[in-house]
């Protein structure tokens, strides 16, 4: 699977931190919604749809703190671009 996205609630710590990361393998798109970074509960769904899946991330993102939400591969992709 190849990570094509990933938000993270910008907290620390194990109980409040939230990840949700956007994976595709082919024509097969999966959401993990994680809390409390890697050690902590980690929930999937597969779509067949990257539109579903995308709709699926942004349910997800609006229900947990709205605004404080960063996209960690944009961030990556962004800084690799600079000289």
């Amino acid at each position: 699977m190849e990570d094509v996205d990933w938000w993270w609630n910008g907290t620390w710590g194990r109980l409040v931190r939230r990840d949700v990361y956007l994976r595709r393998d082919g024509e097969h798109w999966e959401v993990e919604l994680r809390e409390g970074g890697s050690d902590g509960l980690s929930r999937r769904r597969s779509f067949s749809r990257k539109y579903d899946a995308l709709a699926f991330v942004t349910q997800a993102l609006a229900a947990q703190e709205p605004g404080g939400w960063r996209n960690l591969i944009a961030e990556d992709q962004r800084e690799s671009r600079c000289p």
